[in-house]
């Protein structure tokens, strides 16, 4: 089936909705992909969902779709190496290109790029598993307190869903948390914790110019946004309206849209960000292929602002079936 928009003209055929991977997100993905599919389906695209696994590539290339929609999370979804590969492949796809995805991925990176654009970071430290063999574990991590301070949040510098992400209040969690964020790749990040209002900020495009969804602010019943708070229904409470002042949602709307054009992202991404007891927006890192769970806060925010996810996934596919593929 082929749906033609009314007001561009533009031909939507075949879109594949790619979820699934071998990152230690695959489930969050496939959750994703079969609602972003669900979603376009009813909106009337013909949409496949295919897994990004050996018969992805000799699929795309036998019959090639339209339009691609990434939908895999982690590093191998959201480095900008599945990009690099549909633009091999001349494909069209929504989403920001790879140089963009390896920038925004890479949490130093991105923070670097954002605090330059003038954006409040928290201050960090980003150190290879190698360091701590070398210089030995006990002064590097003595060196880090004294440096940053308590609390902390540990993470890897590489990864999403807040996997191997510890809050840090004494020294003696630090050695664990190091372990945790290790865990899923060589690099953690160190930063000072900030205690305040956590809010996520979605960014869509669809042709317009980008534009700030409803800041959505986060209530975690443990009080840390971990994986289990992310993905377990009512483990925390959304509030779209984000709680916040006018002025501070405005603020939080600002830097999702400044972090966006910053990072050189399109069609679609989120910003987290947290928001102190002074009102101040802190940047903590972007998403280039935000999630679209039940519980994810992209979804929530398309809800709130009274649009209909399955229409504005097809205004994005439009707008990358426009924009044709990258190396045309």
């Amino acid at each position: 089936m082929t749906q033609t928009d009314p007001s561009t003209g533009a031909s939507t055929g075949r879109v594949v909705v790619v979820a699934g991977g071998l990152s230690h997100e695959r489930d969050v993905s496939l959750r994703s992909g079969r609602r972003v599919a669900d979603a376009m389906r009813g909106a009337g695209l013909d949409v496949e969902q295919l897994d990004a696994d050996s018969t992805l590539l000799p699929r795309l290339a036998e019959d090639p779709p339209s339009c691609v929609v990434p939908m895999l999370h982690g590093e191998t979804g959201e480095d900008g190496a599945i990009r690099e590969v549909l633009e091999l492949l001349d494909l069209p796809y929504v989403g920001a290109r790879p140089t963009a995805c390896r920038s925004a991925f890479d949490k130093p990176t991105a923070k670097a790029l954002v605090e330059a654009a003038g954006v409040h970071t928290p201050p960090s430290v980003c150190l290879p598993h190698e360091t701590f063999r070398e210089l030995g574990a006990a002064a590097v991590m003595s060196a880090l307190t004294d440096r940053l301070g308590l609390p902390l949040m540990v993470k890897p510098a590489r990864s999403g869903s807040a996997l191997g992400c510890s809050v840090v209040r004494s020294p003696a969690d630090l050695p664990h948390a190091m372990v945790d964020a290790f865990a899923y790749g060589a690099l953690a990040l160190a930063e000072r914790f900030v205690v305040g209002t956590e809010v996520a900020v979605g960014v869509v495009d669809t042709g317009d110019g980008p534009r700030a969804l409803s800041p959505v602010s986060i209530h975690p019943d443990g009080g840390v946004y971990d994986y289990t708070a992310r993905y377990t229904a009512g483990s925390t409470e959304f509030q779209v309206p984000a709680t916040l002042p006018q002025d501070q949602a405005a603020e939080c709307a600002r830097v999702a849209l400044l972090v966006h054009e910053t990072l050189g992202l399109r069609d679609v991404s989120r910003s987290d960000l947290i928001v102190d007891d002074e009102g101040t927006v802190w940047f903590l890192e972007a998403n280039v292929a935000p999630g679209f769970t039940e519980t994810s806060t992209v979804p929530l925010a398309v809800q709130a602002d009274g649009l209909e996810l399955g229409a504005l996934c097809a205004e994005l596919v439009d707008v990358a079936v426009r924009r044709g593929p990258a190396r045309a």
